[in-house]
């Protein structure tokens, strides 16, 4: 495998991910497949070059909601295919789209159809990646919205524990969000990273994080 990155599949069918992963090594890509939410963002060092996600997941988070999480921490421009077996209508795949998918495909899948549309996905994500730099993107728009919102967190004196309690996700999930930071910003520390964020204004002294709201 080279250093292009991580496709993530995500899907209970046993069939469809060992399709979905092929696809991935087909494309030189490594894999990590896993058949539920809760194990999606396990041990992912990094964004994930792509993201193959099942609708219908098994457990308390659908592939919608998993989509969003992976938006979230890692950024809008992270590519997510949705595959549905039941959800399949225009309207679901309309919907599916509105909500940030970048492609909708139905169950069972043609593999070289999936080889395809990955292809597309990876090509558009590297050309928006391109652009981005030709047009001089500040460390702002490089940390993603969960990682400016962990790092307003930390500077203003919560632990690890208590931004996973804040955030409602496992400390290990943090840890990783503040590894990405440390590594975004070119620091050692998570004390360098707080002194970083105020230089360059990436957290308001007036900040209290108190808008967030804490599980009962």
């Amino acid at each position: 495998m080279d250093a292009r990155g991580t496709i993530l599949v995500v899907d209970h069918d046993k069939g469809a991910r060992a399709a979905a992963v092929a696809v991935a090594r087909r494309l030189d890509y490594a894999v990590r497949a896993v058949a539920n939410a809760d194990l999606a963002l396990d041990e992912l060092e990094a964004a994930p070059a792509l993201a193959i996600v099942e609708v219908e997941l098994p457990g308390a988070s659908s592939g919608l909601e998993l989509m969003q999480e992976l938006h979230g921490a890692y950024g809008s421009d992270v590519p997510v295919i949705l595959v549905s077996a039941e959800r399949i209508e225009p309207l679901d795949r309309v919907a599916g789209l509105l909500l940030g998918a970048d492609d909708y495909i139905a169950k069972p899948f043609d593999r070289g159809e999936l080889l395809a549309r990955v292809r597309r996905s990876l090509s558009r994500s590297r050309a928006a990646a391109r652009n981005g730099a030709e047009n001089g993107e500040t460390t702002e728009t490089v940390l993603s919205p969960r990682e400016l919102e962990i790092l307003a967190l930390l500077a203003h004196g919560l632990g690890q524990a208590e931004i996973a309690e804040r955030l409602v996700v496992s400390p290990k999930t943090v840890g990783t969000h503040i590894q990405h930071i440390l590594s975004k910003l070119n620091v050692h520390s998570r004390a360098q990273a707080v002194a970083e964020a105020y230089r360059l204004g990436l957290v308001s002294p007036d900040f209290s994080g108190h808008s967030l709201p804490v599980p009962a």
